[in-house]
């Protein structure tokens, strides 16, 4: 396994977990209530998982390896995948603001947190578009397979460090659960 399909494995987990989040946008509209404590779920597995782990795995690892075989990161996909993590994690923080409020039944807030899960949703499923479709095979071409071993092993490293033990796994299951 290369450290793209590793990359992409993950992205398979976080669209279940946005099928989640868009079935949940749906049921504040048919409800007109939020069920804070799921969203606070979604929440962290976005700023745990896809955030700490997977973009760490990205940023500090593939991007600067791409960099290192000769793909600039001050312009092309490289900026444009960091400038695109840095909107998620303003996406999500919008969702964590607004959900106290929410929570209270403030309809403002309500809406807030409805229209940031539905926007949020819609902007990653496409960012992980461009990544498995444009920037994952652009990586695969660039990268001898000495580099795709480090960074497999670089990622197991990530992993520990960032989330800890047994954690990537709690979160897969988390996610199947959540759609089940």
């Amino acid at each position: 396994m290369t450290a793209t399909d590793i990359l992409k494995h993950e992205h398979q987990i976080i669209l279940l977990v946005l099928d989640g989040v868009e079935q949940e946008a749906e049921r504040i509209q048919e409800t007109g209530a939020v069920r804070a404590n799921k969203i606070a779920e979604m929440v962290d597995f976005f700023r745990s998982f896809a955030d700490r782990c997977h973009h760490q795995k990205e940023e500090k690892l593939l991007f600067v390896r791409m960099q290192e075989r000769g793909m600039p990161a001050e312009r092309g996909p490289i900026a444009s995948m960091l400038h695109e993590h840095d909107e998620g994690r303003a996406l999500v923080s919008a969702v964590d603001e607004a959900l106290p409020k929410a929570e209270s039944g403030d309809p403002e807030a309500i809406t807030a947190v409805q229209n940031s899960l539905r926007t949020y949703a819609a902007f990653l499923r496409a960012h992980i578009n461009k990544e498995d479709q444009v920037l994952f095979p652009v990586a695969d071409q660039l990268l001898t397979p000495e580099d795709q071993e480090m960074l497999v092993a670089a990622f197991d490293q990530v992993e520990a460090e960032e989330i800890g033990e047994g954690i990537h796994d709690r979160y897969h299951q988390w996610a199947h659960d959540l759609v089940a």
